[in-house]
């Protein structure tokens, strides 16, 4: 029998295990149930993978998204392993012969939808076949307090049940909190569990915050800047969502959509489009996301805030799963806030839930939203603050981000601070964040005088400040524990323990702020390499007319064979194959991603491109 890492290189063309992979794939192989939580793009598919091609039976991998099994499934297929999906995209026959062939034992792994478990057709064909391992992918879709709940998970257990004999159950997530990781354990029934978190950090994103006065002009000149590669563009409404579209396209630009209020079929239509680079650009909701295992992705823009930091790292981890360097970019608004409460406030999704519970949802959820928001605001380096938020602690410097890379100094906002306190104490703490901001830079609003606030003694006290800078050092109170915003629906400031310490000026407020001097030499050279970045490739590391000349191939490949052109070969693997430039086969398994099936269905003909190409350079 070929041991894991035969099976690693024969089939996926890699050397060696990433972090983790290798402990979760000896616990299932051991016969143990066996939890994985990694971040999106750690490999997460090849735990399960591997030990389903070395176990005797069937592995069934229960996923929630039709996008995500198609996906898998053509990978799997093109790398010369035995797969099918069973879920609703199937016509019934298409369906009946997909059972019939998994009953002659012709597919190792089978993905399934959670809704199909219990129908009576395949629990006949469930129990009748040798069901080696369960593989629950998106676990975190068990637990209510998870961002993606979804009540069919709960059927999983339900049909584990009924099988004849318990196979390994083997779960995985890429974002899992304390109680979320509790839950599936309980709700799966998971016995004495390996339990491995590999840690969140995903080194290859370049994370970043505006807010700027134009969005829109902020992402058509980086799609300028990164002509041809391919992204995805995410906005909180489908509003947006369309107005985005329509702008990038009237700009000449290959985009297209995807929101809940389009047909399933236009829905299938545009991912096909983003999936297969026919419109490298996709701009949609939070709708797309989960299930997008697109590695060519160079970018992530968020237009608008999302709910939380689940999410966003979640909808941010779309970009750069092939490894390769990549940017994510969150473009603030205050507006977001609003239309986030207005969400979390008029949330009927979870309609089976009690109203206790469901008002406990909406305080944690509105935690989460104060959390994220910080995020937006701090001038601490931003990976440091997501890997904070899910109980890891590493440097707070990490080189990569808008922070660590822009050009901060530290000024005493103490003056600013003490007038917001004394704003929140003289108006007995009655009011949010809205309503003071706006009462000491001295606006005239309806609210402001229905509630007496321009008579308040501290209206206008900071009428010479920007409303921005007013917010960040109002954020920087909340975030460092000067003053508290409740978690009401109508969230309202007060005061701490340590608000009387500033107002007496015992204590001084000190925060990062931009230096407003011109940009420098330094701020532009770090600039352009961050756009080499994200197109995928190091400054002087590769040859990018080769890189070109490979992908004009790869996508040619990929229109035969009728298969997204990064399942043929990542960029990853390209920008290694410029590399090495291989002249033998020898030279060209070498290269990372390129295994033995993969060599003989394509490896020749990048062998030519590469030789062709080193003939012009002589």
């Amino acid at each position: 029998m070929e041991d894991t890492k035969a099976i690693l290189k024969k089939y996926f063309g890699y050397d060696a295990f990433r972090e983790g992979q290798e402990e979760l794939i000896n616990s299932i192989l051991s016969g143990k149930d066996t939890l994985g939580i990694m971040p999106t793009g750690a490999g997460k598919s090849i735990c399960f993978q591997v030990p389903a091609l070395m176990l005797p039976g069937i592995t069934l991998v229960i996923s929630p998204l039709i996008s995500l099994m198609k996906d898998q499934v053509g990978a799997l297929n093109q790398a010369g392993v035995h797969a099918a999906y069973l879920n609703s995209s199937l016509t019934y026959n298409q369906y009946r012969l997909a059972l019939q062939y998994a009953r002659e034992g012709r597919y190792k792994i089978i993905y399934v939808a959670p809704e199909r478990l219990t129908t009576d057709e395949f629990l006949d064909f469930a129990v009748e076949s040798d069901i080696s391992m369960v593989s629950i992918d998106e676990a975190h879709c068990v637990s209510q307090w998870g961002q993606d709940f979804r009540p069919s998970y709960l059927k999983i257990i339900e049909f584990i049940d009924k099988l004849p004999g318990r196979p390994i159950l083997s779960a995985f997530t890429a974002t899992a909190t304390k109680e979320v990781k509790e839950d599936i354990i309980r709700i799966l029934k998971l016995v004495s569990p390996t339990v491995l978190t590999t840690g969140f950090d995903r080194g290859n994103l370049f994370f970043s915050v505006q807010s700027p006065k134009d969005k829109f002009e902020v992402v058509l000149r980086y799609l300028q800047e990164n002509k041809g590669q391919s992204g995805i563009i995410y906005c909180l409404t489908r509003k947006e969502v369309e107005e985005v579209c329509d702008r990038l396209n009237a700009n000449g630009f290959a985009v297209t959509r995807y929101h809940a209020g389009l047909s399933d079929e236009e829905r299938r239509e545009n991912q096909d489009d983003f999936i297969y680079d026919r419109k490298p650009v996709m701009v949609a909701t939070n709708a797309f996301g989960m299930g997008i295992d697109k590695s060519n992705v160079r970018f992530v823009i968020h237009y608008n805030m999302p709910k939380n930091i689940e999410s966003y790292y979640q909808e941010a981890g779309r970009a750069g799963r092939d490894g390769e360097p990549a940017e994510c970019i969150l473009l603030y608004g205050g507006k977001d806030v609003v239309t986030n409460q207005f969400f979390i406030e008029n949330n009927n999704e979870n309609e089976e839930l009690d109203q206790q519970t469901l008002e406990q949802v909406k305080e944690r959820d509105r935690e989460r939203l104060k959390k994220m928001t910080y995020y937006c605001f701090t001038r601490e380096c931003l990976r440091d603050y997501i890997l904070r938020y899910f109980g890891e602690y590493g440097e707070n410097y990490c080189g990569n981000c808008s922070n660590c890379m822009a050009n901060y100094e530290e000024q005493d906002v103490t003056a600013a601070a003490k007038q917001l306190i004394g704003c929140v104490q003289s108006s007995r703490q009655r009011f949010g964040m809205g309503v003071i901001v706006d009462t000491v830079h001295g606006s005239n609003t309806a609210k402001l005088r229905q509630n007496r606030m321009v008579e308040n003694s501290y209206h206008g006290s900071l009428s010479e400040e920007s409303v921005f800078f007013i917010r960040q050092v109002l954020n920087h109170l909340i975030l460092n524990d000067y003053l508290y915003l409740t978690n009401e629906e109508y969230a309202t400031l007060k005061l701490t323990d340590k608000s009387e310490a500033v107002f007496r000026e015992e204590e001084k407020i000190i925060m990062k702020l931009p230096k407003k001097s011109e940009e420098t030499a330094k701020d532009k050279k770090s600039k352009g390499s961050k756009a080499a970045l994200a197109k995928g490739q190091p400054e002087g590391a590769i040859d990018t007319v080769l890189f070109e000349n490979l992908r004009s191939l790869r996508l040619e490949i990929a229109r035969e064979e009728k298969v997204p052109p990064y399942i043929v070969f990542s960029d990853k693997t390209l920008n290694g194959m410029c590399q090495v430039m291989p002249d033998t086969k020898e030279e060209m398994l070498s290269v990372s991603g390129i295994g033995n099936y993969k060599f003989d269905k394509y490896g020749e003909r990048f062998l030519a491109a590469i030789r062709r190409y080193k003939e012009t350079k002589e």
